[in-house]
């Protein structure tokens, strides 16, 4: 359940201190929806396509990898890597890649200022992200990668040995 309750703090996380990035939403010439919102937050995979919303502008966290490491004569350790994909949508392509480039640079920020997430996750190095060059018109996106070092799960078979 640990990298669940990661995705779902982190989630919190990224939805607050990103809430005032207001970007460019695609809609119909005939529309009366916003054509500026803040950017959606997804956990691990987009919405189905035929559900009505806009998935654009958005964020998307994706836990990629987690391990769980016992080294001779040091506690154990569990780690995660999440993956936080951002995409844009400007008809201008240097405002949607500096948009990008913007949201991560919120959350890079953020992330670096607070170091502890929930109590319980800390943020370790290296925190790498990427602007991709040859996004392809109206659509932009970049990605973060953040590792995690996350409580560990014990055996309840310890207790009994203990004993």
């Amino acid at each position: 359940m640990t990298p669940v309750i990661l995705l779902d703090r982190l989630a919190e996380f990224v939805e607050e201190v990103t809430k005032n990035i207001v970007l460019q939403v695609r809609v119909d010439r005939n529309s009366k929806e916003n054509k500026e919102r803040p950017p959606h937050v997804y956990k691990m995979q987009l919405p189905k396509k035929d559900d009505g919303i806009q998935k654009v502008p958005y964020i998307l966290l994706q836990v990629l990898t987690g391990k769980d490491d016992k080294k001779e004569r040091e506690p154990e350790e569990s780690t995660c890597q999440v993956r936080i994909i951002v995409a844009t949508y400007s008809e201008d392509g240097g405002v949607g890649a500096y948009d990008v480039l913007n949201v991560i640079t919120r959350i890079r920020s953020e992330l670096k200022k607070t170091g502890v997430l929930a109590k319980q996750f800390v943020l370790t190095d290296p925190l790498e992200y990427i602007i991709y060059p040859e996004n392809k018109d109206p659509y932009y996106i970049g990605e973060m990668m953040t590792n995690w070092s996350m409580p560990t799960i014990k055996q309840e078979v310890e207790e009994i040995w203990l004993q």
